[in-house]
């Protein structure tokens, strides 16, 4: 156990913690909560966190134990979720004792969340690494184009799902940065469908793409909801979540979805930069979309880090990182790669690049370039050029996609 100082301790939870930690969360985040099988699926007592003052558990902190797709390869990542502390004890201290001891504790790379209030994460050296759209689509006006796709769509079961999507996201996950492993537990719980989660709407519907070979290479997840106004009929689709490793399987999912009958708008939180759907509509005007952050990254361990990935050009330089936070992490690295092989290894070297823990994590998907902080003043160049030629390598042609909040 740790203390705060305030009389506050921290301890690891156990299998028995599953429903004060998870009520305490949805308190602080102000939602309700309902137990369920799939949920205590998830749950993992050894990564999870209770601060207790007085015998009453007053914050949480948990960690699920899955991988995360970067440029070129998959690391295993810590997914940050349930971090909750009760109001009455907020500013003593409790967050900072979890986080402290939860990033002390992971044995992967990177740690990586979906940040309720941006500010609160950046005092633990978390960068958000991506950006994403909330579209808004008016099906009416859309016009999608013509399809001309040899495969077929089917509508599938839950039970049906959980053979037929896993390979589609793990195959997709190789491909494009930024999304989330799931094991078979976290897939029980993905396709769960609770009547009391549905928010008005349908079952949740599924599915999926067979190309010309029978092969299943994409599947879309969605959920409608009935409604009229004067004109008639106006229903609205929600799409949870789409996922193709074939452009055409991508070109018939999104037409399916936009060419709905009776429905009016569509809505979708994962658009990614880049997202071919607006290459696939005659009026583009009709699909607006609302900027926003996606995942936030923390990087652990700095070579462990940057060796789990790829550059898409060759790159010497040494890095000199400063890590308030954990200062273990801290230091000068010289990291090398080619398109054979990556170092990273701690030296004495003179630095070519100064910056904080926390730059490195906004541009190791790939998502954002190092130009961005060197305008504002968290990256400084010692070396002219290392700069230009730094950005370069950290780039990658295929932005940041997660599919899902975690």
């Amino acid at each position: 156990m740790t203390g705060t100082g305030t009389g506050t301790v921290v301890r690891s939870a156990t299998a028995e913690d599953y429903e004060v930690v998870s009520g305490r969360f949805a308190t602080a985040m102000m939602f309700p909560f309902t137990p369920t099988d799939e949920k205590r699926a998830v749950f993992e007592p050894e990564r999870t966190l209770v601060a207790e003052s007085g015998g009453e558990v007053v914050g949480t902190a948990r960690a699920l134990t899955r991988t995360l797709s970067v440029p070129g390869g998959i690391v295993p990542a810590a997914h940050v979720t349930g971090v909750g502390v009760a109001p009455t004890s907020r500013r003593r201290g409790v967050l900072s004792a979890l986080m402290r001891r939860q990033l002390d504790e992971a044995t992967e790379p990177v740690a990586a969340l979906w940040a309720s209030d941006p500010a609160i994460y950046r005092r633990y050296g978390y960068e958000y690494a991506g950006t994403g759209f909330a579209a808004t689509v008016d099906l009416p006006r859309v016009r999608p184009l013509p399809v001309e796709d040899p495969g077929t769509l089917h509508e599938i079961t839950a039970a049906e799902a959980a053979d037929l999507l896993p390979p589609v996201l793990a195959e997709f996950q190789r491909t494009r940065p930024g999304v989330s492993g799931r094991g078979e537990r976290h897939w029980t719980a993905r396709l769960a469908d609770p009547p009391e989660a549905r928010s008005g709407g349908t079952p949740r519907q599924l599915v999926v793409h067979r190309a010309a070979d029978g092969r299943v290479d994409g599947y879309a997840a969605w959920r409608g909801k009935s409604g009229f106004d004067a004109a008639g009929a106006a229903a609205e689709v929600e799409l949870e979540e789409l996922v193709a490793v074939d452009g055409a399987a991508h070109e018939s999912l999104w037409h399916h979805l936009l060419t709905m009958d009776l429905a009016v708008r569509l809505r979708y939180h994962h658009l990614s930069p880049g997202e071919p759907v607006w290459q696939r509509v005659g009026n583009p005007r009709a699909l607006t979309a609302t900027w926003h952050d996606t995942l936030w990254l923390r990087i652990l361990d700095v070579p462990g880090a940057l060796t789990r990935r790829r550059y898409q050009v060759p790159v010497d330089v040494v890095l000199d990182v400063t890590d308030e936070f954990t200062p273990g992490n801290s230091g000068r690295f010289r990291l090398t790669a080619d398109a054979d092989e990556v170092h990273c290894e701690r030296t004495d070297a003179a630095p070519d690049l100064s910056m904080r823990e926390s730059v490195l994590a906004g541009v190791y998907l790939g998502g954002r370039g190092l130009g961005e902080f060197a305008g504002t003043g968290r990256v400084v160049e010692h070396r002219a050029g290392a700069l230009a030629a730094t950005a370069a390598a950290f780039g990658w042609p295929v932005a940041p996609g997660p599919v899902e909040i975690f």
